[in-house]
């Protein structure tokens, strides 16, 4: 018999609300099944859960995991979900970079507009 899942047992497993996890099926991203108004996750819902969260983690947008979740395709060797995943982990690093870069521009920023007001405070004495 295969795993099968209730919205409960993957909440608690993957420490996520069941909130959440109807808000991804609300996405179409999970298509549990259905017995009697019992949701029964399978283990590719699991799965799919997994990769949702991961994505997250790591900036993706819901848009963008639910792409890389319809490219699965173990047949192939998932070949297009992985170099798809590799292309949008290269445009994530390069925001990455230029969020960096306008952090420390804003820390810049900061520090001379902190400097100015200690001079014009100093002035006030």
């Amino acid at each position: 018999m295969t795993q099968t899942y209730s919205i409960s047992d993957l909440a608690r497993e993957l420490d996520i609300t069941t909130r959440a996890i109807r808000f991804y099926e609300e996405q179409n991203m999970l298509s549990p099944e259905r017995r009697g108004l019992e949701r029964v996750y399978s283990a590719k819902d699991k799965v799919t859960l997994k990769l949702i969260l991961r994505g997250k983690r790591i900036g993706f947008s819901l848009a963008e995991c639910k792409e890389l979740i319809e490219l699965y395709d173990p047949g192939h060797g998932n070949r297009k979900q992985l170099e798809t995943f590799m292309q949008k982990i290269a445009e994530r690093r390069t925001q990455l970079a230029q969020q960096l870069l306008d952090i420390e521009q804003m820390q810049i920023e900061l520090d001379t507009a902190e400097e100015r007001c200690r001079s014009a405070l100093a002035q006030t004495l």
